[in-house]
């Protein structure tokens, strides 16, 4: 538990230096025995030690006296409830990611890269409460068959097998959402294809075996 801690925080204050999220905005959480740990509420990275990671079961429960979990600790339930293969999630208010959300639109398949997501485009979760349920069920939606999405007037999340590729993912919607902006701005970006993308998909996907 110690070391998952550790890395937690780590990648939490990796959320700064990379620029995915200022101060204590967005949330990271690890799969942990029958629940996960997560990044407390309303505390700074820069300040969080190993004992304000709070443990979470998923039945919803935790010890307030260890600490406050994340408000958005909700949706890491859930999302650990529903995709087994969730081991570590990231969840940021990236600028960019950002940016694309308040449009209320996901990213179309105008690049390859979308494919990293898991799907042929990246869907953006309707707009509900953060710390709500309703919002949990919307993000689960908008995850179907993917591993990251976008959430309206929010900003993005991105789950994997564990943290580094976590926040990796992460990295990538961020950049491909300040490529998809950048593509606006000279016009409509051409849109490859279903076929192409299953070409795509089942390339990342022996990739990864390779790899």
């Amino acid at each position: 538990m110690k070391n998952l801690s550790s890395e937690i925080i780590r990648y939490s204050k990796m959320l700064n230096t990379k620029k995915l999220s200022a101060l204590r905005s967005g949330n990271i959480s690890v799969r942990y025995k029958n629940g996960f740990l997560i990044t407390p509420s309303g505390k700074k990275y820069s300040t969080l030690k190993n004992k304000d990671i709070v443990f979470v079961s998923l039945d919803g429960e935790f010890d307030k006296k260890k600490g406050i979990p994340s408000s958005e600790w909700k949706f890491h339930q859930d999302i650990y409830k529903n995709k087994k293969e969730a081991k570590a999630i990231v969840h940021a208010h990236s600028t960019n990611a950002t940016a694309v959300s308040t449009h209320n639109k996901g990213i179309p398949p105008f690049h390859y890269m979308v494919a990293m997501a898991g799907g042929h485009d990246i869907k953006c979760a309707k707009y509900a409460t953060f710390g709500t349920r309703e919002l949990s069920k919307n993000i689960l939606r908008a995850l179907k068959g993917r591993k990251a999405c976008l959430i309206s007037n929010h900003g993005q999340i991105a789950f994997e097998d564990n943290l580094p590729k976590a926040f990796e993912l992460a990295e990538e919607v961020e950049n491909i959402s300040l490529q998809y902006i950048t593509s606006l701005k000279l016009g409509k970006p051409k849109i490859l294809s279903i076929v192409e993308m299953n070409k795509v998909l089942s390339k990342a996907k022996n990739y990864k075996k390779d790899s």
